[in-house]
């Protein structure tokens, strides 16, 4: 397919599929929001509210990269990048982000999304002690969703023994990335680990009682975010289209090196924003600042990140 094709894929996948999210001003939608929560406020969770659903958000840890034309802004400067972050108040170098998975309560349903790093990457591995926050025990998760296969976010699948540290839940991940995954041999060790427990989806497909995946192109073979709805109340979880809540939102035509096919990463990321704009959607950001949660808003010729908390 050519990336033409592709990007026109995606703009119609990302159409249908957030096209019920719910519009500025929404008063139910606004008043599920900001529903009181039902478990005590920590240090490293965060609980909001989806229509009737519950949602955790989980600490796993932080992890700084460097400010360089290698990862962040390729074929610009450092002091590009700086440039923008300095406006925007926030260190040069390095670049801070975070990594934080989501914790979903859909009735008979405890879902996970994402697993965060296991403590590699410089992370601090607080995934567990943030499930012990939200009164949740590994083997009361029933239903894993991976956004893509990089290290931060399969991470906490599996101990340093190679053992499920979710023994009871399916595995969720696109055909597409369980296919790129099963051909990488860095990931051989944790392929045999969960491949009794995988089950695999295609974009729009009902993955839990009240999520959906979407297809977002770009980063990853099969990369996706979800969508959680409750009635007329929705939250998307971007993955990694995103990965900075400065860099990735006001300068989204910037290239990173994480992504795998940066130029439909790129329009795939530039799409999202504008949707997200037009029709102020709630968003989740993997690696935006604890907790991730907020809304985009045009800003002259640009866009901003405004968190929710």
């Amino acid at each position: 397919m050519t990336f033409n094709a592709k990007l026109a894929t995606a703009s119609l996948i990302l159409s249908a599929l957030l096209a019920g999210c719910s519009p500025a001003g929404d008063s139910k939608s606004d008043a599920a929001a900001t529903a009181a929560p039902s478990v005590p406020a920590v240090a490293d969770i965060h609980q909001l509210r989806i229509g009737t659903l519950e949602a955790v958000v989980l600490k796993d840890g932080e992890l700084d990269v460097r400010n360089d034309n290698q990862t962040f802004g390729m074929g610009h400067q450092p002091e590009d990048v700086s440039a923008v972050l300095t406006a925007a108040a926030l260190p040069a170098d390095p670049i801070h982000l975070f990594v934080d998975p989501l914790l979903v309560r859909d009735g008979d349903h405890t879902v996970l999304i994402d697993t965060g790093a296991g403590g590699a990457m410089g992370t601090e591995n607080k995934l567990f002690q943030s499930l012990a926050s939200a009164g949740v025990e590994p083997g009361q998760i029933t239903d894993i969703l991976i956004s893509h296969g990089h290290g931060d976010h399969v991470g906490g699948l599996v101990d340093a023994a190679g053992a499920l540290r979710f023994p009871n839940a399916t595995l969720r991940i696109s055909a597409d990335e369980w296919t790129a995954l099963k051909g990488d041999a860095a990931m051989a060790g944790l392929v045999r680990a969960i491949t009794p427990k995988v089950k695999t989806f295609t974009p729009g497909e009902v993955v839990a009682p009240s999520i959906t995946a979407v297809d977002i192109p770009g980063h990853t073979a099969g990369h996706s975010g979800f969508e959680i709805a409750s009635g007329d109340d929705r939250l998307l979880y971007i993955g990694d289209t995103m990965h900075h809540s400065v860099i990735s939102v006001q300068r989204p035509e910037w290239q990173i090196a994480f992504d795998g096919d940066s130029r439909i990463a790129t329009a795939s990321r530039q799409a999202l924003l504008q949707r997200a704009a037009s029709q102020n959607l709630r968003l989740y950001g993997y690696h935006f600042p604890f907790p991730g949660v907020g809304r985009i808003r045009r800003e002259g010729d640009g866009f901003v990140w405004v968190p929710e908390v």
